[in-house]
């Protein structure tokens, strides 16, 4: 199960005063899942309408419907047979290896279902954790740098203009307040219920 305030947590990193994103990455797929463009950008160079647009994307995944809407997953023991082994790759790469978001697009492509255009929106974000009491009040210090990838996936309403996010994930898991890399919690709308087909890549199943 996944705690909400471990969620809330991260989207208070979320803000434009304090974001904790380094790198926004991403294309633009036709019906069919071919990309009509990509970009992969440092998030401190956008301009500040499309710095809260990015960061309204990326919390519409994790602060949805805990355990509703956005649910956890593990990977199981193949991992070779999952989305894993790519995604510790870009994270550990913090979203800067083209080829590889070029792979992890194509497969979105051949497996996400779509009535129309659509956006794959990536950010990378590292999120100094900080100690907290027994109490809950906050302490000085770091328990641990949590490194993680969002992924938002969401359909094009006019010329290169995301709609609401209708899949993602939050890859890894932040569990307890820490990094998780066994676990993915993944989003679907309401609108969208969860594609098993798609989840079953993602996890390898």
């Amino acid at each position: 199960m996944i705690n909400r305030d471990d969620m809330l947590e991260l989207t208070r990193r979320m803000t434009p005063s304090r974001n904790c994103f380094s790198r926004v990455a991403g294309a633009y797929m036709d019906e069919d899942g071919f990309d009509n463009g990509t970009f992969n950008v440092h998030f401190g160079k956008l301009g500040a309408a499309e710095t809260k647009q990015k960061l309204d994307m990326a919390k519409a995944v994790i602060f949805s419907n805990t355990n509703e809407n956005l649910k956890d997953y593990g990977f199981g023991k193949n991992r070779k047979e999952s989305l894993w082994p790519l995604l510790m790759t870009l994270k550990e790469n913090g979203l800067k290896d083209d080829a590889m978001l070029a792979t992890l697009y194509e497969i979105i492509g051949e497996n996400y279902r779509a009535s129309g255009e659509y956006c794959i929106f990536l950010f990378y974000g590292s999120y100094d954790v900080p100690v907290k009491a027994k109490d809950k009040s906050w302490l000085e210090g770091s328990e641990e740098v949590y490194d993680f990838i969002i992924c938002a996936i969401a359909p094009l309403e006019g010329e290169y203009e995301p709609g609401e996010p209708e899949f993602g994930f939050l890859f890894p898991a932040f569990a307890d307040r820490s990094s998780d890399i066994d676990n993915i919690y993944i989003y679907h709308s309401d609108d969208n219920p969860a594609q098993t087909e798609f989840m079953n890549v993602i996890i390898g199943r």
